[in-house]
């Protein structure tokens, strides 16, 4: 979003779609902050000191901006929004992980730092930590806990291996994988030559509230020059199915209701 004009562009294409909230990975500006629009705003979360260095943040509808609760800009691999919600609050958490060539020791700190943010989170909320994760999760048995078959990839690589085990300590799913859909709308990076799909951008959330998400594919139609396609997710809250309470077991005596002594 360093080249001019960019982030007009980008509006333009997301105000195409029905999302109303978009999380948006390398944005390459300096600082944090957000900018108002008529239509939209814009919260950002890049480094603090120069541009060019990755850089996360949200874009908002303006209907949606209403339910923010609050967002906190971390760092250039980090951002958080809270939304109020109708039954559940939610917290979206959009991250751009390290990419496989990357140390050991890197990783394992970008997720120690993760882990940190996620603990924060209050117990209640649905949970949704997406963006690029540079991972490609297979369809190993060791992972069937938190994935599912829907997947481009045999094999998981080592980005993917961190990804299921931090969804496993957080008891949370990988529900980008839990859609049936055509290839092409499960891959979300494309080869500069487009002779490679791959499925490195994935959507995880709480696994006791995996019902709220309906759906989760790519979108081929916006194009903002990106080697990455937009990822939509659908969520709807629902209630969570409980025991029944000891109010709604209560019987009424109808009989008296029909006298007139209090």
């Amino acid at each position: 979003m360093l080249q001019p004009g960019k982030m007009q562009e980008i509006a333009e294409q997301i105000m195409q779609t029905d999302l109303q909230i978009v999380a948006l990975q390398e944005i390459r500006w300096k600082g944090q902050g957000q900018i108002k629009k008529d239509k939209y705003n814009l919260y950002y979360s890049c480094n603090k000191s120069q541009t060019g260095q990755l850089g996360t943040g949200f874009l908002v509808k303006k209907e949606t901006v209403k339910n923010i609760l609050g967002f906190e800009p971390i760092n250039e691999r980090r951002s958080k929004l809270r939304l109020k919600g109708k039954f559940h609050n939610i917290t979206i958490i959009n991250i751009h992980a390290p990419t496989e060539e990357k140390d050991e020791e890197t990783k394992e700190r970008f997720y120690a730092e993760l882990q940190q943010i996620q603990e924060k989170v209050p117990k209640h909320d649905l949970v949704i930590i997406l963006g690029d994760y540079n991972a490609k999760i297979g369809r190993e048995r060791a992972y069937q806990k938190v994935i599912r078959k829907h997947t481009l990839h045999e094999k998981t690589n080592r980005n993917g291996e961190l990804v299921c085990e931090c969804a496993i300590a957080n008891d949370m799913v990988v529900a980008s994988m839990f859609f049936q859909h055509k290839n092409i709308h499960k891959g979300t990076w494309i080869s500069p030559d487009t002779l490679t799909l791959n499925q490195i951008d994935h959507v995880l959330v709480n696994n006791n509230k995996k019902q709220m998400i309906q759906d989760v594919r790519t979108l081929r139609g916006p194009n903002c020059d990106s080697n990455h396609f937009l990822v939509k997710v659908i969520v709807k809250q629902k209630l969570i199915s409980t025991h029944q309470k000891l109010a709604d077991r209560l019987r009424w005596n109808t009989n008296n209701l029909q006298t007139q002594e209090s």
